[in-house]
C-alpha cells in the first residue's frame, strides 16, 4: 500500500478533546455543501425542533414559528420531506382533510445536534449582541 500525503495535520475544536485531522478533511466542503444546504438554514432548524416535540399540521407549525411565510413554510416542508427529515400523513380521519407532519428518525438523529445550538443561543446571545454592537460602534 503507498503511501498518501494527506497534507498539514491542524487542530479541530470539539467539545471534548482536540483532534488532529487533515486540512482536505476540514475542507471537504465539496461533500459537506449540499447536506448543510439542506438542513443548516435557520427553517429547517427551527421547524425540526418543533416537530422533534410532537406531530403537527401545518397552521400550527407556522404559529409556533413566528415570522416565516406561508411559503417558506411550505418550501420547507417540502425539502424537509424530500431529504427523509420529516413524513407528511394526510389525514383522511378529519373534514377538510388535513395533513399532520412528523419527524423521521433521519431527522431525529439531528435533535442532539441541534439542541446543542439551542443551547449555545441561549447561552452566548448576549455575547454575540455585545460583540455585534461593539463592533457597530467602531464602525460609526
Amino acid at each position: 500500500m503507498a503511501a498518501t500525503n494527506e497534507g498539514p495535520i491542524i487542530k479541530a475544536c470539539t467539545s471534548h478533546s482536540h483532534k488532529a485531522v487533515s486540512a482536505e478533511a476540514l475542507l471537504d466542503v465539496e461533500k459537506a455543501r449540499p447536506v448543510l444546504e439542506q438542513i443548516a438554514n435557520k427553517w429547517s432548524v427551527l421547524i425540526l425542533t418543533v416537530l422533534c416535540t410532537r406531530p403537527s399540521r401545518f397552521n400550527e407549525i407556522m404559529r409556533r414559528l413566528d415570522g416565516i411565510t406561508h411559503k417558506a413554510l411550505a418550501d420547507a416542508l417540502k425539502r424537509l420531506e424530500r431529504n427523509g427529515l420529516i413524513r407528511r400523513e394526510v389525514l383522511t380521519t378529519t373534514t377538510p382533510v388535513g395533513v399532520e407532519y412528523t419527524i423521521t428518525s433521519l431527522g431525529r438523529s439531528l435533535q442532539q445536534p441541534f439542541e446543542a445550538l439551542y443551547a449555545w443561543s441561549m447561552a452566548y446571545g448576549p455575547e454575540l449582541e455585545r460583540a455585534q454592537e461593539e463592533y457597530d460602534q467602531g464602525r460609526g
